[in-house]
């Protein structure tokens, strides 16, 4: 585990706690998800750019419809698993 100090202005760390504890978990713990969040974006923008370098257009559209698709059923409440299935597309 890695320590990381940031410099943020007070008012966003204020919403940032004030979210954290809304999740009921810590400012630590809140942070780690958003960067997971980001980093996992960040990951399927990657593979976007390789399909769409690879000439697959519908392929990569098809990818991006199925992160579409995950964060629709993730408002909704689905478990994780089942976005996992569907976002590789091993449910199609």
């Amino acid at each position: 585990m890695t320590t990381l100090t940031i410099r943020l202005p007070e008012d966003k760390h204020e919403r940032l706690k004030a979210l954290a504890q809304a999740r009921k978990i810590s400012v630590n713990k809140l942070v780690d998800e958003l960067a997971t969040v980001a980093l996992a974006n960040h990951d399927a923008f990657l593979r976007y750019q390789g399909y769409a370098r690879q000439g697959d257009p519908q392929r990569a559209l098809a990818l991006l419809e199925g992160l579409d698709r995950a964060d629709q059923v993730s408002d909704e409440g689905e478990d994780t698993s089942a976005r996992e299935r569907r976002g590789s597309g091993l449910d199609n």
